[in-house]
């Protein structure tokens, strides 16, 4: 019982994040994006600025307006910002407070026959954020400018699901005008949407498995953030059932700072031993 309420807070907290990061409600009525103050500040999670509820901007997002631009080339602001919250929080973020996350969350949760945590060639295919991270979000935008020196937003342009979930399908949706322009590249990003909705009604998070490179951003803080789990050596029996209810498939006991790890606590939960424990809020011999 405690454990299925400590998994509704999870949920909840993922909702009420998503809702208020998302609640102009006038933007989802009329069509337009908040362009307030606010949309200054960046969220910690994936959240695109175009759409209509956003009041806040995606560092991702953010990151390549600053690495594309023909006046500026580096960002203290956004990469700041992901250094503090990395180094608070890791990839809990990715558990707790990322729009995108939630709603793989809600699909993996629907009936599906063959359901299963990793995609056949999981190890390699674990590298392709940090592959995406490196090209789409850093490299395309500084190398591969126009006549004027400006450069593309690469990831958010030809990758994201995340925007257009978020901004690209209620746009066009409500705009008449945009209805009329979209053509193959809003076709193949609505593509892509669709293949991460399937595969997450069959695979655990493949977005954060293995396209998200604001997550590959997060796991590199997982083990030396403010937040993250320990095990205690002489209660631990290896009996693996961390890593049977761990739905990124890590094998907790040895490795409880993975870069995988969203920090959803199941194993902590499933511990029968409680060798597991959140670092930062407890002190040990």
């Amino acid at each position: 019982m405690v454990s299925i309420i400590k998994e509704k807070v999870r949920l909840w907290v993922q909702i009420i994040f998503t809702a208020v990061t998302n609640g102009y409600l006038y933007g989802f009525a009329s069509g337009r994006i908040y362009k307030g103050p606010l949309k200054a500040a960046c969220v910690p999670g994936l959240n695109c600025y175009s759409c209509p509820g956003a009041l806040g901007s995606c560092p991702i997002g953010s990151l390549q307006a600053v690495l594309g631009s023909r006046d500026y080339k580096f960002s203290f602001y956004v990469v700041g910002f992901l250094l503090f919250f990395g180094s608070l929080f890791g990839r809990f973020i990715c558990g707790w407070l990322c729009p995108f996350g939630l709603v793989q969350d809600l699909l993996y949760k629907i009936p599906f026959p063959g359901k299963r945590k990793n995609l056949p060639g999981h190890k390699v295919l674990v590298w392709m954020k940090y592959v995406i991270l490196a090209v789409f979000v850093i490299l395309l935008p500084l190398l591969v400018t126009d006549i004027i020196g400006q450069g593309s937003p690469w990831f958010c342009k030809y990758i994201c699901p995340s925007g257009t979930l978020g901004a690209g399908i209620p746009l066009v949706l409500l705009d008449e005008t945009l209805r009329m322009a979209v053509g193959k590249l809003f076709s193949w990003k609505v593509f892509l949407l669709a293949a991460v909705v399937i595969v997450s009604l069959w695979i655990y998070r493949p977005f954060c498995k293995y396209i998200c490179p604001l997550g590959a951003v997060y796991s590199l803080f997982n083990p030396v953030s403010l937040y993250r789990y320990k095990v205690r050596k002489g209660q631990c029996t290896k009996c693996g059932k961390c890593k049977e209810v761990c739905k990124m498939d890590i094998p907790v006991w040895e490795k409880p700072n993975s870069p995988e790890c969203i920090r959803c606590g199941e194993c902590l939960r499933a511990c029968p031993r409680r060798a597991l424990v959140r670092q930062s809020l407890r002190r040990y011999r």
